[in-house]
């Protein structure tokens, strides 16, 4: 018996396992494999198992719902979340992910995380691909554009460039110089999602580096809310970026395995 909790982050939506006593030493690719079933398991985008790691005050071990890895930006506001609401703290934390360490804050109800500096934006004809923790293809698009996210994303995921190691596809429609309109299709789910945030960071730097901006923020609207992208900017390199954005609890529950 496997206590778990679910999260979202804008629509973006996963199951959270305090695991800081080994509760589930068991297949954590089969059991993601399983349980993020939307059929037949409880249904979520992810996995993340909270953990004790020595010299930060968690690791956030997360699983997409194929059984891969990479970092997630919304599920790591969800991390954060229920890090707090199991009395690990207060919601200013340090901790590791699969990419390295991360800070995180709790100001005016919404949740802070500190992106990994970016350094290089790749230029694919008039898209632009970007790593923010996890790879992102970015292609723009005006009000006219009627590109279905999910038949586009498979094409670019599924294409003989990215095809072996798969990638995130995303749409981004400017509604002024500093808000963007986002939609992602996601490696790992192999669908839209209603939010990603390493897309939404992804798209707001590519962005700034479009209209030149230096630093400042960028809100990023999405399938499941709004959030928001804070960056210093220095040509095609960025520092200081934050991921900003809700993080809700929905429900807990058990899950016989």
């Amino acid at each position: 018996m496997i206590e778990f909790y679910k999260f979202h982050g804008a629509g973006n939506d996963f199951i959270l396992i305090d695991n800081r006593s080994l509760q589930f030493n068991g297949d954590k690719v089969a059991f993601a494999q399983k349980w993020c079933s939307r059929r037949f398991g409880v249904g979520s985008d992810g996995i993340i198992f909270i953990e004790n790691q020595e010299g930060v005050d968690f690791n956030m071990d997360f699983y997409n719902p194929d059984g891969s890895q990479s970092f997630c930006g919304n599920g790591s506001r969800c991390a954060v979340a229920f890090a707090k609401l199991i009395g690990v703290g207060d919601g200013n934390f340090t901790f590791k992910a699969i990419d390295g360490i991360h800070q995180s804050k709790f100001k005016d109800n919404l949740y802070h995380i500190l992106m990994s500096d970016v350094n290089g934006i790749e230029k694919i004809g008039n898209d632009y691909f970007m790593h923010t923790g996890s790879p992102h293809y970015i292609s723009y698009c005006g009000s006219s554009d009627q590109r279905d996210i999910v038949e586009f994303g498979r094409e670019i995921r599924y294409s003989d460039k990215y095809k072996a190691a798969g990638t995130n596809v995303n749409l981004v429609k400017f509604i002024s110089d500093n808000k963007i309109d986002l939609r992602t299709y996601e490696r790992g789910v192999e669908d839209e999602t209603f939010a990603c945030g390493t897309g939404a960071t992804a798209a707001a730097l590519v962005s700034a580096f479009v209209k030149q901006l230096n630093d400042g923020e960028i809100a990023v609207k999405v399938k499941g809310g709004d959030l928001k992208v804070q960056f210093e900017r220095n040509n095609d390199t960025f520092k200081n970026v934050w991921l900003i954005g809700p993080a809700q609890f929905v429900f807990k529950g058990i899950i016989n395995d």
